[in-house]
């Protein structure tokens, strides 16, 4: 399978930055482009006429500012910064879509149960509506410290 191109959405989450350091080796092993994406969620309109907003959220340009720092280590992989809008899988394929991506290496948080029903599942939303492979990480378990004498 030949990669040219490489969709990675982060949400600025420590889980989203496990999943660059595998999204920046395997463009530097492929000689792809990075497209490192962010997604600005539009507001829910909940009851009449009521807008919620939820927590204060950064506006356009410091989302961009943010988006500017995710970085790989690696300066030898070409990358691009694109900040999207709208419902984050529906922009994200659409985005890899457009831009012929041959993979998208995204991050997972791996909720389960309660928590997956009430947030929903962003990566298998993508996995569903990418025409591209997908490849989904989970977040890394910190490792329990290591006790003398073992």
């Amino acid at each position: 399978m030949q990669i040219n191109t490489i969709v990675f959405p982060t949400d600025f989450s420590t889980c989203s930055d496990a999943g660059l350091d595998y999204a920046a080796a395997l463009a530097r092993d492929t000689g792809a482009t990075l497209l490192i994406v962010h997604v600005e969620e539009h507001p829910v309109a909940y009851g009449v006429g009521e807008m919620y907003y939820g927590a204060l959220e950064p506006d356009r340009k410091s989302l961009q500012a943010m988006l500017e720092k995710v970085v790989p280590t690696n300066p030898s992989v070409k990358f691009e910064h694109h900040l999207l809008s709208g419902e984050p899988a529906d922009a994200i394929t659409s985005f890899a879509r457009e831009r012929n991506a041959n993979l998208i290496v995204m991050s997972t948080h791996g909720r389960t149960g309660v928590m997956r029903l009430l947030m929903g599942s962003i990566a298998e939303s993508v996995i569903r509506g990418a025409e591209c492979p997908v490849l989904t990480l989970r977040e890394p378990q910190a490792t329990p410290a290591k006790q003398s004498g073992d």
